[in-house]
């Protein structure tokens, strides 16, 4: 393996018209993340949100009913602030698995999510990794702005 070769990555910048707390909220209890995460039953996701805690949820495609089991473990566990996850198939070792670093900046009543995810490539358009990411935060931007 070529060690100069650095990992696919990109990164997700949003400003949330909500306070850090209902944010951190959105990613950390199951309800919550129900409400804006696309085709996922509530009764599918699991959370132990601590730092060698694990997390599972399914998402359906509603149109074949294709299940897409996800999973990891919370690497980094900052409340409000800082939380870093795995993120891939459940159970998956945690050494091969991407890696998502979520950073949330208190700005008076708003708040700038900084998503990153290392371990896959992604671009704008891409109608992939990517643009799925983007198109669930943009039903996490009208789910916050419906529960203000």
């Amino acid at each position: 393996m070529n060690m100069t070769t650095s990992a696919p990555e990109f990164t997700i910048t949003r400003i949330l018209n909500a306070r850090r707390e209902l944010v951190w909220r959105a990613w950390t209890e199951e309800k919550q993340l129900a409400a804006w995460l696309p085709s996922t039953p509530l009764e599918s996701i699991t959370f132990d949100v601590r730092k060698g805690g694990n997390y599972r949820y399914t998402m359906v495609n509603t149109e074949t009913g294709e299940e897409f089991p996800t999973g990891g473990t919370f690497l980094e566990v900052v409340p409000f602030e800082r939380l870093v996850f795995t993120w891939g198939y459940p159970d998956a070792p945690i050494e091969n698995s991407p890696v998502v670093t979520l950073s949330l900046t208190e700005l008076g009543d708003h708040t700038e999510m900084i998503f990153h995810l290392r371990g896959f490539a992604g671009h704008p358009g891409d109608q992939y990794v990517y643009d799925g990411w983007s198109d669930a935060f943009d039903d996490l931007t009208k789910n916050l702005h419906d529960h203000k």
